[in-house]
């Protein structure tokens, strides 16, 4: 069995993808014709194995590439160039990934400190901002409601595409699981065999001689042309950061109407009524967050695909989406309850007072007979 020292890359690249949110959508038709000037295109999925026509984006994303300046990465012993470019890929809902690569090349045991060098490389996270700026410049038209979030959800996608003396690239995940472990964990020293088990847990192949091995912090393609996996892999880093906001939005959402019943159920005497413009701001929050939560649960529909469905689901999971789902769809349940509760209790004091009236004129057409200056009339 050869070691760790004696494997070499002989092709491949890892790719660090960096997510952001600009806006809450983005035309794309008006956004393509602004990036006119910088070859855009619409990026379809490039399926590399029998798939069904209708399986792709929903709708197709711009796909546009920006020159940026040479990148160094290095670690003790090693030094990595990222290309001269920056590959930027633009959704409907608000959302862009930007991707870099780095070709590998050389003894597969430096892949666990290249692994380690992206997980926290800040050149990298500057150069995106750099370029997320710029694009928000040229596209500022087609936003719509734009925003300055600064969250940023990162992933790695490692793919090696042939090992010399190997012809069966996926003979790496039975033979060096602790390497592989540490590439996707970005750890320098040895893990046990439980954290490795643990790292390892979500590995799935589509043919004998390729293997997908994802993980919460990133992904091991052992696969010649894996195009269709790495986009899986984007989207639902994208996905990840989409939802986190979305949670955190519903919760200052939730405070908020919360904070608008307490302030009412504070007055001692006298209820002031929910005005139709709380009431309206409410029901546009609620109205624009679960569109977005459809936009982004429609963008990518895997059905008729089982290889990239399991894919998903496996990174789904290390990224703890369905967690995330199950708690928007509890709060957005919950701020339509409070909604609801605002409707009926602006009904129920409109009610009260059309009573109050009501008694006032009968007691007024009660009292107006025994007035003096009323009888002389």
């Amino acid at each position: 069995m050869p070691t760790n020292a004696d494997l070499r890359i002989r092709t491949g690249e890892s790719v660090a993808m960096f997510a952001f949110d600009i806006a809450f959508a983005i035309d794309l038709d008006r956004a393509a014709a602004l990036l006119s000037g910088a070859a855009a295109e619409r990026a379809s999925i490039r399926s590399v194995r029998r798939s069904p026509a209708y399986f792709d984006y929903r709708p197709l994303p711009i796909r546009v590439t920006f020159p940026i300046t040479p990148i160094e990465l290095s670690s003790a012993s090693t030094r990595w160039t990222i290309q001269p470019q920056a590959e930027l890929l633009i959704y409907d809902f608000g959302a862009v990934s930007i991707t870099f690569r780095v070709p590998l090349s050389g003894p597969l045991s430096s892949l666990v400190e290249l692994s380690a060098a992206l997980y926290d490389a800040t050149p990298l996270i500057e150069e995106a901002r750099r370029q997320l700026a710029h694009l928000t410049k040229l596209i500022t038209p087609a936003l719509d409601r734009p925003h300055g979030e600064d969250a940023v959800e990162d992933y790695v996608v490692h793919q090696i595409e042939s090992i010399e003396g190997l012809t069966d690239p996926s003979q790496i995940a039975r033979t060096h699981a602790g390497l592989l472990a540490r590439v996707l964990r970005a750890e320098l020293g040895e893990i046990s065999e439980q954290e490795t088990g643990e790292a390892l847990a979500a590995h799935t192949s589509y043919r004998p001689t390729d293997a997908a091995i994802v993980d919460w912090n990133a992904a091991v393609l052992l696969d010649s042309d894996a195009d269709d996996v790495r986009a899986v892999l984007e989207f639902a880093n994208v996905e990840s950061l989409e939802l986190r906001m979305l949670d955190d939005r519903l919760d200052r959402i939730l405070e908020d109407a919360y904070r608008m019943v307490s302030d009412r159920r504070a007055a001692r005497w006298f209820r002031f009524p929910i005005s139709s413009r709380e009431l309206d701001r409410v029901s546009r929050l609620q109205m624009d967050s679960a569109i977005l939560y459809e936009g982004i649960n429609n963008a990518i529909k895997l059905v008729g695909d089982q290889y990239l469905a399991r894919v998903y689901r496996q990174a789904a999971a290390k990224l703890h989406l369905p967690e995330r789902d199950a708690s928007i769809e509890r709060k957005l349940h919950t701020l339509d309850s409070i909604y609801a509760k605002l409707q009926d209790r602006q009904a129920a004091l409109r009610l009260e007072v059309l009573e109050w009236i009501v008694i006032i004129l009968i007691l007024i057409s009660i009292v107006l007979p025994f007035l003096p200056w009323f009888k002389g009339k």
